[in-house]
């Protein structure tokens, strides 16, 4: 897969088949539109050509208007490229997400970018696409300019996942509540974090279950629920068991404010300032406040437990 950054760098795409949108996660449902694309190019003798937006839209338009958005991302733009090339695309074009670019009107953004540095021969999108100032234009605009500039259009209606249709808020959701298998389901991946390994409190060794303390390499992704999970590591080219917090350890009233930190089961290796990935399989249980330290050693070792049995009956199932 080639990726572009600049528009005026673009080759001349052969008969593209494109799509467009921000791909957050790159979903079932995401796929599905690759899938579709790929057929269609092989019928037209084409290219896959997907463009997307960084930084993403809501978050741009936010920090024009002076705000801060609340959105968080479900992968990096660099996790987003690493999963579109394994669906087989052949083209990703990051656009840069200007002021001047959000104030297009709809016949602009078709005529002035879509048409002009794509020369699409055809355009494949999702039953929702929204495009230009205001979010005002949308796939009737596209079938406007269907003639004119000799493209054809495929629409993709709602995915289902056992019910569910998948979408990206639907799976930013599951994660805010903690539901890291549904997400995971929907996704169609384990949903994960990946950081370098700080120094922390120290206080997990003292405690009996010492931890990694995870700074995040990006701080546009999701958070989980605060909580207890079970979880796969990924660090020093193996992968472990283990389970991994996330909260403001009331425990121990600090003012460090949220902490994401890892137990590694039957690790004992100095792994500070390395990178280390982490794959949330099921939620344990909430953070809570013990009365001592002892109360919650002991519940950590419960915890040990419950998330050995989890990751263990994944193993027996692969």
């Amino acid at each position: 897969m080639k990726i572009y950054r600049e528009l005026e760098q673009l080759p001349t795409f052969k008969n593209a088949v494109l799509t467009i949108g921000s791909f957050d996660g790159v979903h079932p449902g995401h796929r599905h539109i690759i899938e579709e694309m790929l057929h269609e190019a092989k019928k037209l003798n084409g290219e896959t050509v997907l463009i997307t937006f960084y930084p993403h839209p809501r978050i741009a338009l936010a920090e024009q208007k002076g705000a801060h958005s609340d959105l968080k991302l479900l992968c990096a733009l660099e996790e987003k490229a690493k999963l579109l090339e394994s669906s087989g695309l052949d083209n990703l074009v990051v656009v840069p997400f200007t002021k001047e670019f959000s104030e297009q009107s709809p016949e602009d953004y078709i005529e002035s970018f879509l048409v002009k540095y794509f020369h699409p021969a055809q355009i494949v999108i999702g039953y929702d696409h929204r495009f230009g100032k205001g979010r005002s234009g949308d796939i009737e605009y596209l079938k406007k300019y269907q003639l004119k500039y000799n493209y054809q259009l495929l629409e993709i209606s709602k995915q289902e996942v056992d019910g569910i249709a998948v979408s990206s808020t639907k799976i930013r959701n599951a994660l805010l509540n903690g539901n890291v298998a549904l997400a995971a389901k929907m996704l169609g991946y384990h949903y994960n974090l990946s950081g370098t390994v700080v120094h922390g409190l120290h206080l997990g060794r003292k405690l009996g279950f010492p931890t990694a303390n995870i700074k995040l390499i990006d701080t546009e992704k999701l958070i989980p629920e605060d909580g207890i999970y079970a979880v796969k590591v990924s660090c020093v080219g193996q992968s472990y068991n283990g389970m991994l917090y996330i909260g403001s350890r009331p425990s121990i009233d600090t003012d460090l404010g949220k902490t994401i930190e890892v137990n590694i089961f039957d690790f004992s290796d100095d792994i500070y300032d390395h990178k280390i990935s982490v794959e949330f399989i099921d939620y344990i249980r909430a953070d809570i406040k013990f009365d001592s330290l002892t109360d919650l050693s002991a519940q950590l070792e419960k915890d040990m437990y419950a998330a050995k049995n989890i990751l263990d009956s994944i193993e027996k199932t692969i």
